[in-house]
């Protein structure tokens, strides 16, 4: 087994920590944050750092990177205290990679990128026609995390929408069936096969 110290990291090239770094952690679940600015122009981001908070309220979290990096998806937010989150199927992965490009402000990413952008319900932020599960967040609190200067956002989910076929009888979703992807590092992305459902654990 190869040991790597900090020592180590310290000394790798910028990129090639980045990647090494974002692979440790394993598969995650990409989404696309939609989110709309005061004068109605629409933004939308790709994020595989989603954390489930809890279900009762459902909570769902996510961190944005600094401000001077990545500042549309967390200024939308709080400007209009509302966003989505759309699941990315196997169908258009490589369109969602494409919206972390550093677009200027005023840029609309799905005008980039040929998603197609959907209004829902009362909410204002746009959803991604495209995606067979999403949901909206009304935002409840942005925690700043001052060692590497990024922030933790927190939302409440709202309002979900999904094909009803991926809804199992036990309240699980059916995500191998939609073709939703997983993403490793930060340009990776992989398609999912049928899982192992084990029973609830007891001692």
């Amino acid at each position: 087994m190869v040991h790597f110290s900090l020592d180590n990291l310290d000394k790798m090239e910028r990129f090639y920590r980045a990647n090494f770094i974002n692979a440790l952690t394993g598969f995650k679940s990409p989404v696309l944050t939609g989110t709309v600015n005061t004068q109605g122009i629409e933004n939308l981001a790709i994020f595989n750092n989603i954390v489930h908070l809890g279900s009762n309220p459902a909570l769902i979290g996510f961190v944005n990177r600094p401000r001077e990096a990545a500042p549309h998806t967390l200024a939308n937010i709080e400007a209009t205290g509302v966003y989505t989150m759309n699941l990315v199927a196997n169908s258009f992965f490589r369109q969602a990679h494409q919206t972390s490009a550093k677009y200027p402000e005023g840029v609309s990413e799905f005008e980039q990128t040929g998603l197609h952008s959907e209004k829902r319900g009362n909410c204002p932020a746009p959803f991604v026609a495209e995606s067979p599960v999403k949901f909206a967040l009304e935002l409840k609190e942005v925690i700043p995390i001052r060692f590497n200067n990024t922030y933790f956002v927190i939302g409440a989910v709202t309002d979900i929408y999904l094909e009803p076929t991926l809804l199992l009888s036990d309240g699980c979703l059916d995500l191998p069936k939609a073709e939703i992807i997983a993403s490793l590092g930060i340009n990776s992305y992989h398609t999912v096969g049928e899982g192992t459902k084990l029973a609830y654990a007891k001692p």
